[in-house]
């Protein structure tokens, strides 16, 4: 179930309202006349089973209302409704596969966001790789992809394809462009400092590294891995069930490789650079490419359901 809180400036409350409460996926639909001074206006709240929510957000932006004033989209956890539950009954389809797609592309550009904060946490996972591969450590490996953020942007490319923001897909290739090269840059530095402190020389980036060698010698599995963590990723984010989410981040080796390439720049290893280029490579492409599958199939598929809603809605309006 979703709640849409509208503000709506008073000349096209009428056409909102007619959008709404004809429409059998809405259970609860409240008006409060001028509540609403920016924009002056009017109140108007709706409960939405989120299976029917694209086609009324749909309806709603046909009015302009999101250019006049706001419609905000807030996921109801829990709730008790019989309405609501008649309302998920005659809305075809099943919450957790509905894909609300105004929810999932404003997600898409704030992960794709290149600020301080991306990063921060880019570089700080970086960071974290090359001390795990210095040390051999598995555990630190997996804490370095736990705390790279580079999965929405990755996420984004296939959501910009799927839905033609072309926009979009320029903003997260840059996001991950450069969200690499500095952290990459960085850490490179770093490993510099501490080369010539002597906490780091040129055994611990060349010698055994049983633990950790899958960094940097990519293989069939590799890019195999990468397509299932996408894929599962994105269903994660894009559905209401998000449980699989922390396994795509202990899934695929993109910060971990990129931390090695940083060591690999700081002693001049040829080796380690581009076998954990390319590591970056077949992962960050298998993982773009799953994410747009997964979400092309779905898009095809769902119009399916939405057929089924709109039969129901012819018998319901003849009735």
């Amino acid at each position: 179930m979703l709640h849409l809180r509208i503000l709506s400036p008073s000349a096209l409350t009428d056409d909102v309202v007619r959008a709404l409460v004809d429409d059998p996926a809405v259970s609860g639909l409240t008006v409060t006349a001028t509540a609403s001074m920016r924009p002056a206006g009017d109140l108007i709240s709706a409960d939405v089973a989120r299976e029917g929510a694209n086609e009324v957000i749909d309806r709603l932006r046909a009015t302009g209302l999101h250019r006049e004033g706001s419609i905000h989209i807030e996921p109801v956890h829990t709730w008790l409704s019989r309405a609501g539950f008649d309302a998920e009954r005659r809305t075809p389809g099943s919450s957790a596969d509905a894909i609300v797609w105004a929810d999932v592309t404003q997600r898409s550009y704030e992960e794709s966001e290149l600020n301080w904060t991306y990063l921060s946490f880019m570089t700080l996972a970086t960071v974290l790789a090359a001390i795990a591969i210095v040390l051999d450590s598995q555990i630190l490996v997996i804490g370095a992809m736990v705390l790279g953020p580079e999965f929405g942007a990755i996420a984004a490319l296939g959501v910009a394809l799927v839905r033609r923001r072309f926009a979009l897909l320029a903003f997260a290739t840059r996001t991950l462009v450069l969200g690499f090269t500095v952290s990459i840059a960085l850490t490179t530095v770093l490993a510099f400092i501490g080369r010539g402190l002597g906490w780091v020389d040129i055994d611990d980036v060349t010698g055994p590294r049983p633990d950790t060698a899958f960094i940097y010698t990519p293989d069939k599995w590799s890019f195999i891995v990468a397509v299932i963590a996408a894929a599962a990723g994105v269903l994660s984010i894009t559905s209401a069930k998000v449980g699989g989410l922390s396994g795509v981040f202990i899934s695929v080796t993109t910060v971990p490789a990129a931390g090695n390439v940083a060591l690999g720049l700081a002693f001049g290893v040829g080796d380690e650079i581009w076998g954990s280029v390319l590591q970056l490579i077949l992962n960050l492409s298998g993982m773009a490419l799953a994410g747009w599958v997964t979400l092309a199939v779905r898009q095809m598929v769902w119009p399916r359901v939405t057929l089924r809603r709109a039969a129901v809605l012819n018998r319901l309006w003849r009735s």
